[in-house]
């Protein structure tokens, strides 16, 4: 079992989102991780761009083979892109997490409130603990 991949560039969730602001902006996705234990993803449920996000909230929901999971927004805003590429493609969430596979884009409200996400460093030791 090869090592899961955890950039240092970006913030993340106990429910296993990664978060990289860039100004007002967050950009969105699902580890390294959580991708491995969802498998093979093959539906992604694109909201419209525009729509109000809530921090802790569902924003779209991931279809694999093996079940279907929520992804939950890390702060308040409003939903400025998806990533079109997977409604055609949603194996590019398996192929490339951190990259390609990204999911959505919030315009923050509040700016972003890093006290409750883990850095790289305790979200590796998140994982060492089974979580």
């Amino acid at each position: 079992m090869s090592e899961t991949k955890v950039p240092s560039d970006r913030h993340y969730t106990k429910s296993h989102e990664w978060v990289r602001v860039e100004g007002d902006s967050a950009t969105v996705g699902i580890t390294d991780h959580a991708q491995a234990e969802l498998t093979d993803i093959v539906f992604v449920g694109l909201p419209a761009a525009g729509n109000p996000v809530v921090k802790g909230a569902s924003v779209l929901v991931l279809e694999s083979v093996k079940t279907v999971a929520d992804v939950y927004a890390p702060a308040d805003g409003t939903l400025s892109a998806t990533n079109a590429d997977l409604t055609s493609h949603p194996e590019l969430i398996n192929q490339d997490p951190y990259g390609k596979g990204w999911l959505f884009r919030i315009t923050l409200s509040h700016g972003l409130d890093t006290t409750e996400l883990l850095s790289a460093e305790a979200y590796r030791a998140h994982l060492a603990t089974g979580a």
